[in-house]
C-alpha cells in the first residue's frame, strides 16, 4: 500500500508543472487587447410578395459567409474565484453576401453589403480551476453593435443598431510574460434590423428586393485571440 501511495504521488507530481504568472488571477481588474476574424450572416423572413406590375416574385438569402477582421480592447472585473464580468469594445470590418432569386425566371442578383461595426458587449465569464498553465472557461452575455456604414443605396436597408445574445468558450494560456486567450463566440441577433423606409433609394428597381422581405436578423461567429 505504501508503495502504491508513493507511485501515485510521483505520478501526480509529474503532471504538475511550474506555473507562469501564478498570481495574475488574483488581480481585481484585468486589461488587454484583441484581434479576431469573424463571419457575418443575415437571415430573412421572405413573404412571397408578387409585384403587380411585373409579376415577379423575389426571394432573399445570405448565400455565403465572408471573412472579416476585428480589433479591440479587453476589460475584465474579477468577482470571485470562478466568475468575472467582461467587456470587449471592438471595431469590426466585414461584409455579407446577399443573393436575390426571382422564382419564375430563375434570375439571380447578388450584392455584397459591407459593414463597419462598433460593438460593446457585456459578458459574464465562468472559469474552471487553473491546471498548470491553462484554464478553460465559458461565457454568455449581450452585445450591442452600431453599423457606421450607410446602406441607403443597397438592395436591403438595415437599421444601424443590432442587439445580440452571445455564447462562447475559450481557454487562458499562461505564458511567461503574458496571457494568451483563444476564444470562439457565437452571436445571435435578437432584433429585426430591416428598415422598410426606402425614400432615399435612387435605383427604384431595388424596391422589389425590400418588398420581398418581412424581417431580417443578423448573426456572427467570431474567433478571437486576447493578449493580457
Amino acid at each position: 500500500m505504501a508503495a502504491l501511495a508513493v507511485m501515485a504521488t510521483d505520478m501526480y507530481a509529474q503532471t504538475r508543472k511550474v506555473q507562469n504568472k501564478p498570481y495574475i488571477d488574483n488581480r481585481r481588474f484585468h486589461y488587454g487587447f484583441l484581434c479576431a476574424v469573424h463571419s457575418q450572416s443575415m437571415s430573412f423572413e421572405n413573404n412571397g410578395h408578387i409585384n403587380e406590375t411585373t409579376g415577379e416574385q423575389w426571394y432573399a438569402a445570405n448565400d455565403r459567409g465572408d471573412i472579416g477582421f476585428s480589433i479591440g480592447v479587453l476589460g475584465e472585473w474579477r468577482l470571485n474565484k470562478y466568475f468575472a464580468l467582461r467587456t470587449t469594445p471592438t471595431i469590426s470590418f466585414g461584409q455579407k453576401h446577399l443573393t436575390f432569386r426571382e422564382q419564375v425566371s430563375g434570375k439571380e442578383v447578388s450584392e455584397s453589403m459591407k459593414s463597419t461595426l462598433i460593438s460593446v458587449p457585456a459578458d459574464i465569464k465562468f472559469s474552471a480551476l487553473r491546471f498548470n498553465n491553462h484554464r478553460p472557461y465559458l461565457l454568455a452575455g449581450l452585445n450591442a453593435t452600431y453599423d457606421l456604414t450607410s446602406h441607403k443605396q443597397d438592395a436591403i436597408l438595415t437599421k444601424p443598431i443590432s442587439l445580440y445574445a452571445e455564447f462562447g468558450l475559450g481557454c487562458d494560456f499562461y505564458m511567461p510574460f503574458f496571457k494568451l486567450i483563444p476564444e470562439i463566440k457565437f452571436c445571435v441577433g435578437l432584433n429585426d434590423i430591416l428598415d422598410k423606409n426606402r425614400k432615399d433609394l435612387i435605383d427604384k428597381t431595388k424596391l422589389a428586393y425590400s418588398e420581398a422581405v418581412n424581417s431580417a436578423k443578423s448573426s456572427m461567429v467570431m474567433i478571437t485571440f486576447y493578449f493580457e
